[in-house]
């Protein structure tokens, strides 16, 4: 059965720009070899962690909304612990409501409705 998942992954800071485009692009290809779907990728830059991990205090993080089938979390989540590069990784299956939120807030449709309303009423 084929579910929507969210991917954060935090990468070592050290890293080169090509050097995080590389492991990115090797994990984008294991999903996608293994039959996943990438829908929607959101690279959030390097930020300050909340406590130190591996003696890090920052981190780059990407996040990775895709569909697949439940086996494919496995060979991920095995290949990004051999995986020197990444210090943390959370994988979360989202249920239809996640998914519509990421879809609007995707798509700048978060409290329109409420914004057309609230101009509806000025004008009257």
């Amino acid at each position: 059965m084929v579910n929507h998942y969210e991917c954060v992954v935090i990468y070592t800071p050290v890293l080169a720009d090509d050097q995080l485009k590389e492991a990115i692009a090797k994990f984008k290809g294991i999903m996608t070899d293994d039959g996943a779907e990438i829908v929607h990728e959101n690279n959030w830059g390097l930020r300050k962690l909340a406590y130190p991990i591996k003696k890090k205090s920052t981190g780059f993080f990407h996040v990775t909304e895709f569909k697949a089938e439940g086996h494919i979390i496995d060979k991920i989540e095995l290949e990004m612990n051999r995986d020197e590069r990444i210090i943390r990784f959370l994988h979360v299956r989202l249920d239809k409501h996640a998914v519509e939120y990421n879809y609007k807030k995707r798509n700048n449709m978060l409290g329109k409705a409420k914004k057309v309303e609230a101009t509806k009423e000025e004008a009257q």
